[in-house]
């Protein structure tokens, strides 16, 4: 069930995506160096595809998904398609537009360690914690929330991220990977 709701989430953040694209077609489509494109990317639509994504737990194919959808736009920025047969190297080194899992993952790092360090006992702070009662299926058991950071930070996790530099400092790693994965 849960699964579901976040393809159709994902599926949506593609489709804003795609909308926030099609409304600067023309700078995009313009004869304008890839680095104003780069920067309206960014800062337009980038943000548009992965708004509240820190909260998902991303499985393969929602990254997949998320990845295919940004190449698209990164080749049409660039007025290449894929019977070009460009790699997708030579695509971002044209665009150099940042990576969405990459910005997933700064983010999701960024989400973590404020929720760590709360104080307070709001829901988000109590979620992190809470197991419910029913037992998890057989075979291999969902990804849940917590597990990449915890294989980064370690268990101990949430005292980690109390010291903010060493909580950066590890965070460069935990987004690395993401990035060596795409």
């Amino acid at each position: 069930m849960r699964h579901h709701v976040q393809t159709a989430e994902i599926k949506r953040r593609i489709r804003l995506a795609w909308a926030a694209f099609g409304k600067l077609r023309l700078i995009f489509k313009s004869n304008m160096n890839n680095s104003l494109k780069r920067k309206v990317f960014d800062t337009c639509v980038l943000p548009v595809l992965t708004y509240g994504a820190e909260t998902l737990t991303l499985t393969k194919a929602s990254e997949n998904k998320l990845r295919v959808a940004q190449r698209a736009m990164e080749r049409s920025m660039l007025g290449i398609t894929l019977r070009d047969r460009m790699t997708n190297q030579w695509i971002r080194d044209q665009t150099k537009v940042v990576d969405v899992m990459e910005r997933i993952a700064s983010l999701k790092w960024s989400w973590a360690g404020h929720i760590a360090r709360r104080t307070d006992e709001r829901w988000t702070k109590k979620i992190m914690d809470w197991r419910p009662n029913e037992k998890r299926p057989r075979g291999r058991p969902p990804e849940r929330w917590t597990n990449s950071i915890k294989k980064t930070a370690g268990k101990n996790w949430q005292q980690v991220a109390m010291d903010r530099s060493k909580w950066k400092q590890i965070g460069e790693a935990y987004i690395q990977q993401w990035i060596e994965a795409g």
